[in-house]
């Protein structure tokens, strides 16, 4: 999009659409208290959730890596959007039409917004297809293996014509030009100028976990193609196969709820498996399933103890290489690892068109622990009747078992390993803990050299501020102050600010937060700044000092605004601590005392001065010694209106 995006419409997309659906279409957010949501950080790897989402600030955090900001950052971080990218994307899902206003039309390339919209419009044409004649053999391709047309609806499976340009002079129809189709990987250049990427093949439309269509699988489907059986888009910019999962888009709410995973091989396969009730099937994009696979999954599960990822393979050698692969990655899961293996050597796809839904659901209640199918798969391969074959499959069982994560289940398998090799278990046992201290130090380099203690100059993050009841209430009275200005109220938020913070970096905060509402109670920049005795009658006094009333109480109770005006009076240093701050979950987290709670953890901070101060005259009064002395009824005065103070505090108590 040439030129630029009107900052007001900016505003009124972030007002528009809610950063908590925006992110469970990445992973799996739970209730963390009152306006908090946290989930595992998508930033980096982790197994505690500390990745936090305040949708009324419209604000989220991550206490583990800093990371933070709004919508619009988070969208364009995790999918690698420019700025104005970000802003197109989260319009479109709004529906809201964007002001553009004129700017720097310098050529940058195609935006991803482009390729998104050709990525969409090549969708559209392939299920288009399926209405010719020619579309007409893959319909019946599908259908011979048990999908209706209503089942290729419910995927968008569509059909490329076997022809050099359908596809670009359909796109160039739609204003859409060779560079924007080739970046988007639908077309390829060869000497005699672009042509069709796919020809004359069945299409699957491959959508990221937000429901954009970012690339395509393809199955050959006419004798005359020489090329591989299965094709998919080259990685671009939008489409990297290496993080994509087939069907995620469909299976993460399923995937989500029920903390359970179904890790396929194909295309059909997911689908099988979604038709037949059972909609946490995914499958990888032509690529073995890796590291990056692991992540995106992990953000979904949400890392519950209690979660199940199952992986089918096929019975043949390729199945079980890929088997042993994945037990290889097994130890980046929190959740529970299985696999199945049909008896029968019928892929999820063959057993749904030969057996019926029902077996299928049932074929994944048949699995076992990975690392159980990996132990078998090791030792299958040797002669278990000599003693070379038995030593040598207790050498290769041996670090699949010192492998298994769960220490409880260890001398099970153990054992479990001893009767299958007919072997002594302590022989076993043995080999087991040898393969350990072989893998904890095998290869290990030597430690770094310890470096000098270095004073520390950085301002700490939440989780490394003191842990002293002191830090604590000046900790949650900044939260709240943060969070939930409204719910204290201009007057008692007014005496907070000028409360006694002890710890230096919160204090930095409580000033910016004193800076802040300073410039709004006193309507700087208003033009409403009069002096008394300047002609300005009490009348007009007063409804300008309403007015801004009006106006701060308005701000207050706008959490987003709230939290900018602060940040913009906060030094850098302190800037990710207040961002901590504002998104922390509160330690009250039911809505109806909330109110009582923000308040209550105010009064508290702005009691503990006076009761210092009460403390300190009283001191004042035992120094002095007589009670009769001068000074000693002006201290007692004091103490008086120090503790007619301290109960105005709590007016229900008087």
């Amino acid at each position: 999009m040439a030129g630029r995006i009107s900052p007001r419409d900016i505003e009124t997309l972030k007002q528009r659409v809610n950063i908590a659906d925006v992110v469970a279409d990445y992973l799996v957010l739970k209730r963390a208290g009152a306006d908090s949501m946290k989930g595992l950080c998508p930033f980096h790897d982790e197994r505690s959730p500390s990745f936090h989402v305040r949708p009324s600030a419209g604000f989220y955090h991550c206490f583990g890596c800093g990371e933070s900001g709004d919508v619009i950052s988070f969208v364009q971080k995790l999918d690698h959007l420019s700025f104005s990218e970000a802003v197109e994307r989260l319009a479109a899902r709004a529906g809201m039409e964007l002001t553009v206003e004129d700017g720097d039309n310098a050529n940058r390339g195609p935006s991803k917004t482009r390729l998104y919209a050709a990525a969409k419009a090549a969708a559209d044409f392939y299920v288009a297809q399926l209405a010719t004649p020619a579309g007409r053999q893959a319909v019946d391709f599908m259908a011979a293996r048990g999908f209706d047309a209503h089942a290729l609806q419910q995927f968008g499976v569509g059909y490329s014509p076997n022809s050099w340009d359908g596809l670009i002079k359909h796109l160039t129809g739609l204003g859409f030009n060779r560079v924007e189709m080739l970046a988007a990987g639908l077309v390829k250049e060869g000497n005699r100028g672009v042509y069709d990427a796919f020809r004359g093949r069945i299409m699957w439309p491959i959508r990221d976990a937000s429901g954009q269509v970012v690339g395509f699988g393809a199955r050959k489907l006419l004798e005359s193609d020489q090329g591989p059986k299965y094709l998919n888009s080259s990685d671009s910019a939008i489409y990297h196969k290496s993080q994509l999962l087939y069907g995620i888009d469909l299976a993460k709410r399923a995937i989500g709820q029920d903390k359970r995973v179904i890790i396929v091989e194909g295309y059909t396969d997911v689908m099988a498996c979604h038709l037949a009730g059972v909609p946490h099937a995914i499958a990888t994009c032509g690529t073995a399933f890796g590291a990056d696979h692991i992540t995106v999954l992990r953000r979904m599960l949400g890392d519950s103890p209690g979660a199940e990822v199952i992986f089918t393979f096929d019975p043949d050698t390729a199945g079980q290489n890929a088997a042993l692969k994945a037990f290889g990655q097994e130890q980046k899961f929190v959740a529970q690892t299985y696999a199945v293996v049909n008896a029968e050597g019928l892929d999820p796809s063959d057993m749904r068109q030969h057996r019926g839904d029902a077996a299928l659901a049932e074929m994944f209640n048949q699995r076992v622990p990975l690392f159980e199918f990996a132990m078998r798969q090791v030792i299958r391969d040797f002669d278990l009747n000599t003693v070379e074959g038995r030593v040598g499959a207790l050498r290769k069982a041996a670090p699949v078992v010192a492998g298994i994560r769960d220490s409880a289940l260890r001398p099970g398998y153990v054992r479990e390993l001893s009767g299958l090799l007919g072997l002594d278990i302590a022989e076993v046992q043995r080999a087991v803990n040898g393969s350990a201290s072989s893998n904890t130090a095998g290869g290990s380099e030597p430690p770094a050299p310890a470096l000098p203690a270095q004073p520390v100059q950085q301002v700490p993050r939440l989780a490394q501020l003191p842990h002293t009841g002191d830090t604590r209430l000046e900790r949650d009275a900044m939260m709240a102050m943060l969070q939930h200005p409204d719910l204290i109220g201009e007057q008692l938020l007014t005496q907070a600010v000028t409360a006694r913070v002890d710890l230096a970096p919160l204090a930095g905060i409580r000033d910016a937060i004193a800076q802040t509402l300073s410039a709004l109670t006193s309507g700087a920049g208003s033009g409403s700044n009069s002096e008394p005795g300047s002609g300005v009658d009490a009348a007009s006094q007063q409804a300008a000092a309403e007015t801004r009333s009006s106006q701060t109480a308005a701000v207050l109770a706008n959490s987003p605004q709230w939290l900018q005006l602060v940040l913009q009076n906060t030094p850098e240093p302190l800037r990710d601590l207040l961002r901590e701050l504002a998104i922390a979950p509160l330690q009250q987290t039911r809505p109806d005392r909330l109110p009582g709670y923000c308040r209550d953890i105010i009064v508290a901070l702005l009691d503990r001065d006076l009761r210092s101060l009460k403390r300190e005259m009283m001191l004042r009064m035992l120094r002095i010694g007589d009670a009769s002395h001068p000074q000693s009824l002006a201290y007692q005065q004091q103490m008086d209106m120090i503790e007619r103070a301290r109960r105005s505090l709590r007016p229900e108590n008087q």
